[in-house]
């Protein structure tokens, strides 16, 4: 058996640098590669961004709304008014953008909502920072209704309002609760952006697909492309990893 692979090993060594010579190296196809992941990063890294933007004003409302529902019901007006419709449309984003799939709603954004533009980088960022902001909403939500009562209590016993209360005490324990299930969700949307190329972005996989598509040579370009996503998740992992542990050392 040692034997039979020893013989082949070099007509594999051959076809493997046939191969990469031919996705790669001719015509600077390598080049496809470098557009395509540059792309995926900066879609990721921005849309994450507004995510993360959207995500603490949506969670923001809707906490808000749920602790102080019943004081707020008690002194009506103009403030109970305002809350609830703030509650109402955040619910009905939550509920429309958690409902239907990602790649739907780039194509609407794409197509509909910006059919005039052609930054398909740009459509794509707020398409994907809009579907994050979602999930990450709701990730915060859980965060800071898991926060101990008696941590509203503390800020208000020191002369803090509400919302000084939620910036200074609040949402910074938030944030190292919830640092494990946000670091997921990024990985998410890393991988979701995978289906950029529907409207045209050379992400990461339609650097692939088209390489592919030149050379007729399948299993190179698009091994290639998840072995570099299985790289940029380990290193996001290994990232979170630090930063918990780091975290922890701080309430030391």
């Amino acid at each position: 058996m040692l034997d039979i692979i020893l013989m082949k090993a070099p007509a594999f060594v051959e076809n493997f640098k046939e191969q990469f010579d031919l996705n790669f190296i001719q015509k600077d196809r390598w080049k496809y590669m470098v557009t395509g992941l540059g792309n995926t990063l900066k879609i990721t890294a921005v849309a994450a961004i507004i995510g993360i933007v959207i995500g603490v004003l949506i969670a923001a409302v809707r906490t808000s709304y749920d602790k102080n529902e019943e004081s707020l019901k008690i002194r009506g007006g103009f403030t109970w008014f305002i809350m609830r419709f703030l509650n109402f449309i955040c619910k009905i984003y939550l509920t429309v953008i958690r409902g239907t799939p990602v790649v739907v709603q780039l194509l609407i954004t794409y197509f509909i909502i910006f059919a005039s533009s052609s930054n398909g980088v740009g459509v794509a960022i707020f398409a994907f920072g809009i579907n994050s902001g979602a999930y990450v909403a709701e990730i915060f939500r859980g965060g800071i209704m898991s926060i101990d009562e008696g941590q509203f209590e503390a800020g208000r016993s020191i002369g803090f309002n509400y919302f000084q209360t939620m910036r200074y005490i609040i949402l910074p324990q938030m944030f190292k609760a919830v640092l494990p299930t946000l670091l997921n969700e990024f990985i998410a949307l890393l991988k979701e952006t995978s289906v950029a190329g529907y409207v045209a972005v050379t992400d990461l996989t339609k650097a692939g697909s088209s390489i592919s598509a030149a050379t007729y040579s399948y299993y190179m370009p698009l091994l290639s492309v998840a072995l570099v996503y299985l790289v940029i998740v380990m290193l996001l992992t290994k990232l979170a990893g630090l930063l918990e542990r780091r975290l922890r050392k701080n309430e030391r």
